[in-house]
């Protein structure tokens, strides 16, 4: 399973600091003739790079929830000594890739989806977040679209991403291509 942007214009790369080709995210660097950071890392779209480190980042999941032969995974800095009531990082997204395309994984992914992203309301980056998801069966992807608004109601954000599900029946990789 990978996440990818589905932008207006279909471009590949995402235009926030952590840019994503659909297999590999990396940070994105300023170019060597930048006047204030040269050659250094991009930080313009802070917000947008918080979102997708959200939902790319795998939470580490409780053994209820499970299947057989499921490996349980999560951010390895959420073992370390932290505080009790820090939350985790990331998204239980990844616990949907051996589950068919259902309306019950629709509103799976919406939970996980807010759950993930409920750390940046509690920190006041942003006040409320906007979440639906929808299959796309025809192309073995579940969209996903994430509206966040600012404390004064206004919108801050507003993207659709696709989570693909791969090798599922024999369906190929779209990207690979």
């Amino acid at each position: 399973m990978k996440i990818i942007s589905l932008s207006p214009a279909a471009e590949p790369l995402l235009d926030p600091d952590l840019v994503w080709d659909g297999r590999v995210g990396d940070l994105a660097t300023t170019p060597i003739d930048d006047p204030v950071n040269p050659g250094g890392l991009r930080a313009t779209q802070a917000l947008a790079t918080a979102i997708l480190i959200c939902l790319m980042t795998d939470a580490r999941a409780e053994e209820t929830e499970l299947r057989d032969g499921d490996v349980n995974r999560g951010w390895p800095g959420d073992s370390f000594d932290r505080d009790a009531d820090e939350p985790t990082l990331g998204s239980k997204l990844w616990l949907l890739r051996r589950r068919s395309l259902t309306a019950d994984v629709e509103i799976l992914a919406e939970d996980y989806t807010r759950a993930a992203l409920q750390t940046l309301v509690d920190q006041g980056a942003v006040a409320r977040f906007d979440v639906a998801a929808t299959a796309d069966r025809p192309n073995s992807r579940l969209v996903l679209s994430i509206a966040a608004y600012g404390r004064d109601g206004g919108q801050v954000h507003d993207q659709k991403y696709a989570v693909l599900w791969e090798q599922l029946n024999g369906v190929s990789d779209p990207l690979s291509a």
